[in-house]
């Protein structure tokens, strides 16, 4: 009988991007999928180490794990935090059979024999493994969307990030491995409707595998001949409806990437802004200021009225001060973004930040992330309520539950449909009712001959 495996995934969609090249490499190995933890040979958790927070989260996780795995199934420990912590992660979990880094094999320890790591530290560019994950196969896709990661690591040196010490420089894929990937998960066949390109540095893509180019202006047209992004983009939209793309950096949103993004039909942009103040950001070690982002933002509006706009933002960094705080809500509330995500400053060793003084209370964090989510929660209820009585498509990803192309998967609201709309489909809704990030709509005949809306759906804090 084959063995089973279960795989938990924490964190981003990277990661997740990252099982499911696991989920194709134990299948080549002839394990099946398990129906629960419980009943797995193998089970393998895919750990996130952004944050503390995060970390917590996969410790619990792991532990929990530990405690519900029949005897004599492996337990293996796998992603950032394996990869970042691993001598110190296999001491502190005897519980665990495996600490394995990226690209490690997950099968080849036996059940209790305590924690072993492989091969884990920082690695030189030069040592980055063999087996990589971003030149795994893939199942194909078992939702009408899915996440295709481009590339590998980030040349950027972020004050508060510590992802380019354990995830390495920038290697990007080529576009011709991405297309085929996609092309595998289900755009040959069409039933794949929707591609989510993600990386660490989205709008960088390939930049590290070219020369001669112009590092491309937020003001103005990029120089010197097509972007490798730009180009990624119009190819895959050539193959599934939608496109989309998460983690934008805001100084290579340029014009020729702006006309990409909204030639796919999909005018959703995912920047990442992390504060506004220019003193505190030039503290990050990041780009911009409020003013330019706005104006950038106005000129996409410009161009299209209804694009929909995602950022995060970063509260409590060392140094940060009430005027820049202050500057944040004023910005917040000027821009109108429809989503944003607020996370409190998380100390990582290694990182810039972590020895720079100014250190914010975590009190006065806690109070200032509640102003801000405040504020942004009243902004995206407002921007939801105006879509009431609006016509929209929608992608059905389950039964009763859609997406229009405001919403990114698994990241924003969900749009409440009729159960029967068949998964996959592109279907014409009238929008009925909103609650919080949530939307209620019918299907348009319905809706327009007065037909009882549907029950909304909660707002499950997707904001």
């Amino acid at each position: 009988m084959a063995e089973r495996y279960w795989i938990e995934t924490l964190g981003c969609p990277k990661n997740q991007v990252d099982s499911d090249k696991l989920v194709g490499t134990l299948t080549g190995d002839g394990f099946v999928a398990a129906d629960s933890p419980e009943e797995a040979d193998l089970v393998v958790v895919n750990t996130c180490a952004f944050i503390e927070a995060a970390r917590q989260e996969s410790i619990d996780t792991v532990l929990t794990l530990a405690d519900a795995r029949r005897d004599g199934a492996r337990l293996v420990v796998t992603g950032c935090m394996a990869e970042r912590y691993g001598d110190e992660l296999a001491e502190a979990l005897p519980e665990v059979d495996l600490v394995a880094p990226f690209g490690a094999s997950l099968t080849g320890v036996p059940a209790g024999s305590g924690s072993t790591p492989v091969a884990l530290g920082k690695k030189p560019e030069a040592a980055l493994p063999s087996f990589d994950l971003l030149n795994l196969p893939r199942p194909h896709a078992t939702a009408p969307w899915s996440y295709v990661k481009v590339a590998e690591g980030c040349d950027r040196n972020c004050g508060f990030c510590a992802i380019p010490s354990f995830r390495g420089k920038q290697r990007s894929r080529t576009v011709a491995s991405i297309l085929d990937e996609v092309d595998q998960l289900g755009a040959a066949t069409g039933t794949l409707a929707e591609v989510v390109l993600v990386a660490q540095d989205l709008s960088s893509f390939a930049l590290d595998r070219s020369s001669g180019r112009t590092v491309p202006r937020i003001d103005g047209p990029a120089v010197g001949g097509a972007r490798p992004i730009v180009e990624l983009v119009a190819a895959v939209a050539e193959r599934v409806r939608w496109t989309r793309l998460l983690y934008l950096y805001p100084s290579t949103l340029d014009d020729a990437l702006v006309e990409a993004i909204l030639a796919t039909g999909v005018p959703y942009f995912d920047l990442s802004l992390q504060h506004v103040s220019r003193p505190l950001l030039k503290r990050m070690r990041r780009w911009g200021e409020g003013d330019r982002f706005l104006d950038r933002i106005q000129s996409i509006r410009s161009a299209e009225p209804t694009a929909a706009f995602r950022s995060s933002f970063i509260v409590g960094y060392p140094g940060e001060t009430e005027e820049d705080h202050d500057r944040l809500l004023a910005w917040i509330e000027e821009a109108r973004l429809d989503w944003v995500g607020f996370f409190p400053f998380s100390n990582e060793a290694g990182t810039y930040a972590a020895d720079l003084d100014g250190q914010v209370a975590a009190e006065l964090v806690t109070e200032r992330i509640g102003e801000c989510t405040e504020l942004q929660d009243a902004i995206t209820a407002a921007k939801r309520e105006e879509l009431i009585g609006e016509t929209v498509e929608v992608l059905v990803d389950a039964p009763g539950e859609a997406r229009t192309y405001r919403e990114a998967p698994e990241i924003d609201g969900i749009v409440t449909v009729p159960a029967h709309l068949p998964v996959g489909s592109f279907v014409e809704v009238v929008v009925t009712d909103a609650d919080g990030p949530d939307l209620t709509a019918d299907v348009a005949d319905r809706a327009r001959s007065g037909s009882a809306p549907l029950a909304a759906a909660g707002s499950g804090g997707r904001t």
